[in-house]
């Protein structure tokens, strides 16, 4: 199994099983999702602790995306999909007939598999939603470019070239670039589906370095098919198998000493 270096100083892990309200910043409640007839998610419990990094393993198809895209709402956009239970984020359930969607979709940002850029420049890509928003004040909107893109680790890449156009911008840079544009609407929660599935080892590199460094400021979530990337970035770890969550612990717990044994086999790569 992986072993995951303990003598950084690390505080003692957070029991994820035991979470309290206040260390709370996503609760799952007997969460079930249904593609028309097929069930994909099935009465799916877990907290999800402010300020730290949790992430999604399993096999492909076992509902990790799927589960990601409940706690902003994207699944809705899926003809024929229903869902039961509750999400609730900061204590507000997300599905309530009340909920503006565009609302939690800026408390909650995106990032997916692949780097989406608008065709724009650098400076428009970041700023898009805040003039959805209806902000206008330039000084307003350089110090958010600045801010949003030095969060992101790329202001001293670009800054003498944000009005170029961001497809210029090599494929790890492009997904910093996604990463500031979720950052400038100043978002509670990040998602991050996959987001280096795409990218060559340094520019992985550099997002996870990169996803240590947001946890300071946000709470973030990731699905990842790279064991190895999970063990190096997540603070906790939820292994889902055919739509149900078999274990959620810790990551060292999760990778150093898994209680199922169904954890422990695709962990050592048994199956999956």
């Amino acid at each position: 199994m992986f072993s995951i270096n303990q003598t950084l100083g690390y505080p003692t892990p957070l029991d994820v099983n035991n979470l309290s309200d206040e260390q709370t910043a996503i609760a799952i409640e007997n969460l079930n999702l249904f593609y028309r007839d097929k069930q994909a998610l099935y009465d799916v419990s877990m907290r999800i602790p402010k300020g730290q990094v949790t992430a999604f393993i399993g096999p492909s198809g076992c509902g990790k995306s799927t589960l990601l895209r409940c706690i902003n709402r994207m699944n809705d956009l899926i003809e024929g999909c229903t869902v039961t239970g509750q999400v609730k984020l900061h204590g507000g359930n997300v599905y309530h007939p009340d909920v503006d969607v565009a609302t939690l979709r800026r408390r909650v940002g995106m990032v997916f598999q692949r780097p989406n850029p608008f065709p724009k420049s650098i400076y428009e890509n970041v700023v898009y939603g805040l003039r959805l928003q209806g902000i206008k004040n330039s000084r307003n909107l350089d110090d958010a470019v600045e801010r949003a893109l030095r969060s992101a680790a790329l202001w001293d890449e670009v800054k003498d070239r944000l009005h170029e156009n961001a497809f210029g911008l090599s494929g790890g840079q492009q997904q910093r670039l996604v990463i500031a544009r979720a950052i400038a609407m100043e978002p509670e929660v990040l998602l991050l589906d996959e987001p280096t599935s795409a990218l060559d080892p340094i520019s992985t590199l550099t997002i996870e370095e990169l996803i240590n460094d947001l946890k300071n400021k946000y709470t973030v979530v990731i699905v990842t098919h790279n064991m190895q990337q999970a063990a190096r970035v997540s603070d906790h770890t939820a292994f889902i198998h055919l739509g149900k969550l078999v274990e959620y612990a810790d990551t060292d717990t999760i990778f150093t000493s898994p209680i199922e044994k169904q954890t422990e086999d695709y962990i050592t790569g048994r199956y999956g």
